[in-house]
């Protein structure tokens, strides 16, 4: 049996580390990615005891040379990369569109849109050419990719750029036996969704708390979409808190 390698980005933390702490519960070798080499240290820390041992490369997927390098890394060490949790995001200020700075537009932009592009485009490359070939990328989108929260312009318009980015992978990828899908997340229980808690603004303008899920319960349906043989692909998953305001959000 050909062991399952899984590249995360965004690892160090939130939905990242869950997803990787799963699927190494789950027999997949994982190689790490984040920024903060510490946080992704934590999150091979967290894994269960008896699971493989992780591969921590602190990357900044906004650049180039960088991401090369991570996956690089993945293909020298473990020979392949079965799959690509293209995760590592940012939210950006929450202010209203006309005092929005451009600086802080091109961040979110750099790394929600910019740095998934240089991941997917760096698996895509190593799936393409590894023997077996194939692969599956996963894409982390958002409710975002379907409706926006106010004052949330460059978040929103990056998450509905994923989707685009998605269904592009996905036809490309076919003559490869490369799969790609995207789970779309709505209040996992994290620390960029604790102050929701308190109270996040509606499109009224009111402060409302709304309610959150356990991060384990995206976690394991990134588990699945993973898992599936790469004749079957989860095209767009909606995971999200039951009771949030999203249906019906207006």
């Amino acid at each position: 049996m050909i062991e399952q390698v899984a590249v995360v980005t965004g690892a160090g933390s939130g939905i990242g580390r869950a997803v990787a702490v799963e699927l190494a519960a789950a027999g997949w070798r994982l190689v790490l990615a984040g920024r903060r080499a510490e946080r992704l240290r934590e999150t091979a820390d967290a894994f269960p005891a008896g699971t493989l041992p992780a591969e921590v490369v602190p990357t900044d997927v906004t650049d180039p040379a960088a991401v090369d390098a991570l996956f690089a890394t993945a293909a020298e060490r473990h020979g392949r990369v079965d799959l690509l949790f293209n995760n590592a995001g940012t939210f950006g200020p929450a202010v209203p569109v006309e005092e929005l700075a451009v600086e802080d537009w091109r961040a979110v932009v750099d790394l929600n849109l910019t740095g998934a592009f240089l991941c997917a485009r760096a698996a895509f490359r190593q799936m393409k050419d590894q023997d077996p070939q194939g692969g599956r990328i996963i894409n982390n989108g958002s409710i975002s990719a379907h409706v926006p929260r106010p004052h949330s312009i460059a978040y929103t318009a990056t998450k509905h750029a994923v989707t685009g980015l998605t269904r592009s992978l996905s036809l490309d990828g076919r003559p490869y036996r490369i799969a790609c899908g995207q789970i779309d997340i709505g209040n996992a229980a994290t620390d960029m969704t604790a102050a929701m808690g308190a109270g996040a603004r509606q499109a009224d303008g009111r402060i409302v708390p709304e309610p959150t899920m356990d991060v384990a319960d995206v976690a394991r349906t990134v588990r699945h979409m993973a898992g599936l043989p790469l004749e079957a692909n989860v095209q767009f998953a909606t995971v999200m808190a039951t009771a949030m305001p999203y249906i019906g959000r207006g």
